[in-house]
């Protein structure tokens, strides 16, 4: 019975899809939808085929910049949710301030670090870094945070430094979170960049997009974004693998 569950949970997202793609093709064919405004999947299909190279170079090139700017966004996400978690005063004075940073949009600073950085990866970069930062910082300051004031206790019974704490508790007990915002922040990642390329940049798949829908080519434009997608669903499914194997601590008994 366990086998079988597991067996449906590991096929069901691919059931799913390929369900959504007949639906979608169907209602295409049915309706007659012009190819110019709403492509079916065959379209993209198509087009992906006919444009690989294109597509696969400007893939290449929002790939490497997402990853660039996210390895940014994790060290300075865990420094500073150290930095947060570790204080409370620092939480109360910083996690405030940081809250209403991520509430500006982050496209609007596109054209500001065009000015500061010119045209090419640097905005590509940064505006993936301040996209996807923000969700590590919470969930490494709040695991630290959250630590339980009892064990915190005894172990200073015990004769521990808050550093000791902070460090061999506290740290371990927050890499579930640190790995939940790792799924959640590399998607955003590569929305920061792909929206900085529509804007700021010749190569990468944001720039694709404006190029194909300039040229009328909306199965091309279809395929530029499926191709992202599955970049973010790769990755997602990369940080799920490495949760697994290193918190499975944090899991036991979730199978059952």
């Amino acid at each position: 019975m366990k086998y079988d569950k597991k067996q449906m949970e590991r096929w069901a997202p691919w059931l799913l899809l390929v369900a959504f793609v007949a639906l979608w093709q169907i209602v295409c064919s049915a309706f007659a939808v012009s190819e110019f405004i709403f492509p079916s999947p065959w379209r993209i299909w198509t087009q992906f085929w006919e444009f690989k190279a294109v597509i696969a170079g400007h893939a290449w090139r929002t790939f490497w910049v997402t990853m660039a700017g996210f390895g940014l966004a994790i060290v300075v996400g865990v420094l500073l949710g150290f930095v947060i978690g570790s204080s409370r005063i620092a939480y109360a004075a910083v996690y405030p301030l940081m809250t209403a940073f991520n509430a500006l949009p982050k496209a609007a600073f596109v054209p500001i670090l065009v000015v500061w950085f010119g045209i090419g990866i640097g905005p590509a970069i940064l505006t993936a870094f301040l996209i996807s930062f923000f969700p590590i910082m919470v969930n490494i300051a709040t695991g630290l945070a959250t630590l339980e004031p009892e064990l915190e206790d005894v172990l200073r019974v015990l004769g521990a430094k808050r550093w000791d704490v902070l460090v061999k508790i506290g740290l371990p007990r927050s890499m579930p979170y640190f790995y939940a915002s790792l799924k959640v922040a590399i998607t955003l990642a590569f929305v920061g960049t792909t929206v900085s390329e529509m804007t700021a940049a010749n190569e990468g798949i944001g720039y694709l997009l404006i190029s194909a829908g300039s040229a009328m080519q909306m199965g091309l434009a279809f395929a530029g974004m499926v191709v992202v997608g599955a970049m973010a669903m790769a990755m997602y499914e990369f940080f799920s693998a490495i949760e697994k194997r290193t918190t499975a601590w944090a899991h036991r008994g979730s199978n059952a």
